[in-house]
């Protein structure tokens, strides 16, 4: 075998160890405290707003603007993560963010807070590619699913912790506290230097062979000592494809992955459209309806609650079923529940119509996060999930812009329908233009 198909049948002849098992908690501890800082706008926006007394076109830019560094986060760190490294570029995401929210604590005036939010989002944007990435080069091929699912699920638990974080921190001592709190938890960037090790796979795209195999070795040898026995001899893997070997975002519309590429991005815009358009506002709308903001962060908290049973079973679906039928099942039920959301009379139907819905999302993402870093090879796989989520960025800019428009014209009641109907184009792009890859070897898949 080439030295990338030997690199690659190395790692996947791997047992499952507590070694493995380590390594994913440290960057699902960065994921989490990450998606704490992106889920704390959902709670505090309506103090902010109050505070700056911002109107609703302010508001819904304060929304936007986050998801605006994210997508300019997400390409450039994906772009770089390609040619400087996995670990550097997800180690310097978290320095950002976390400087980037004691900033945004700081704010003084509108265009302070609209600064701040985009440097936090810049922040946010890098890490959520090159985290996913990372993790896909190094877990086997029959656990790959669900531990990239699993490290989503650091989504759920962060936004239910970020409101549990409000509802105590809010009060004595406001929502910038919140932001200070968060700054705090960059720190883990020196935990993530000295345990987590460059992708192998990474390297060996390069040409940096030697430090590929000293790399793979002490993994080799951690996984060994954490099992007790003796690593089994390796299979045979796929080839890589030949082609674009230089990578990059040429790659991506090469006659190989233009299909996946443009499908996969039009899936993350439609998805991130429909959630944040959601999501951003319906503390802000809760409140309009007469609820006090503790009460809304409460409501939005028990909702919230049910996102994990729903990555949970997600990560369980996701490795029986295959990972197309698993994303566009939930896609499709996440439609459901938002049209019965913006159908519900009372507090009882949106307390359990909201549950429903964010069971459903929550499976979404966990899906869609397991299969992104599938579709590319190794070369581009930085980029590749980089300009996707970008992609989803987008409509999460679009979103919270487009949901007082909608809300002015035709009211609550159509901007969940518009929710549900970007939800069921996403599940037809993912069932007519993308390929199944549960349990194949990410050589095998892309290259």
């Amino acid at each position: 075998m080439a030295h990338t198909e030997l690199l690659a049948a190395r790692l996947e002849r791997l047992p499952w160890t507590s070694h493995q098992r380590k390594l994913l908690l440290v960057v699902a501890t960065a994921w989490l405290f990450d998606s704490i800082d992106l889920a704390t706008l959902t709670f505090v926006l309506s103090p902010i707003s109050t505070e700056f007394r911002l109107d609703h076109a302010q508001t819904g830019l304060m929304g936007s603007i986050g998801f605006l560094g994210m997508l300019v986060g997400a390409v450039v760190a994906g772009t770089m993560a390609d040619r400087l490294g996995r670990r550097l570029v997800f180690q310097c995401s978290i320095v950002v963010w976390g400087v980037a929210s004691v900033a945004l604590a700081l704010s003084w005036d509108f265009s302070s807070l609209l600064t701040f939010r985009f440097l936090l989002g810049l922040g946010m944007g890098a890490e959520f590619p090159v985290a996913a990435a990372l993790m896909a080069e190094f877990l086997p091929a029959d656990r790959r699913g669900r531990g990239a699912a699993l490290l989503e699920g650091a989504w759920p638990v962060g936004f239910v912790l970020a409101g549990a974080l409000a509802y105590v921190v809010t009060e004595p001592l406001g929502w910038r506290g919140m932001f200070v709190i968060e700054g705090c938890l960059a720190v883990w960037a020196l935990v993530i230097r000295r345990v987590l090790p460059e992708s192998p796979r990474w390297l060996a795209t390069r040409g940096r062979r030697a430090e590929a195999e000293k790399v793979l070795t002490g993994f080799e040898r951690a996984v060994q000592r954490a099992g007790g026995k003796p690593l089994p001899e390796p299979a045979p893997v796929a080839a890589a494809a030949s082609g674009a070997a230089s990578g990059g975002f040429r790659d991506l519309f090469s006659s190989s992955y233009r299909r996946r590429t443009v499908a996969l991005w039009a899936v993350w815009f439609c998805t991130l459209l429909g959630y944040y358009g959601l999501t951003t506002w319906l503390g802000q709308l809760l409140t309009e309806r007469g609820l006090e903001v503790v009460e809304s962060i409460e409501y939005i908290l028990l909702m919230a609650l049910w996102g994990i049973p729903g990555f949970l079973s997600a990560a369980y679906l996701v490795e029986r079923i295959g990972r197309k039928p698993c994303l566009a099942g939930y896609t499709v039920a996440s439609a459901g529940a938002a049209f019965a959301y913006g159908q519900a009379g009372d507090q009882l139907q949106l307390i359990v119509t909201g549950s429903v819905l964010q069971f459903f999302l929550f499976g979404m993402w966990s899906s869609i996060y397991a299969y992104t870093p599938e579709l590319f090879p190794t070369r581009s796989r930085g980029v590749g999930v980089g300009t996707a989520t970008a992609a989803g960025r987008l409509g999460a800019v679009l979103g919270p812009l487009l949901v007082p428009v909608v809300l002015s014209a035709a009211g609550a009641t159509a901007v969940f329908a518009l929710g549900a109907g970007l939800f069921l184009t996403a599940a037809c792009l993912v069932l007519t233009l993308l390929p199944e890859t549960k349990h194949a070897v990410l050589e095998d898949i892309s290259g």
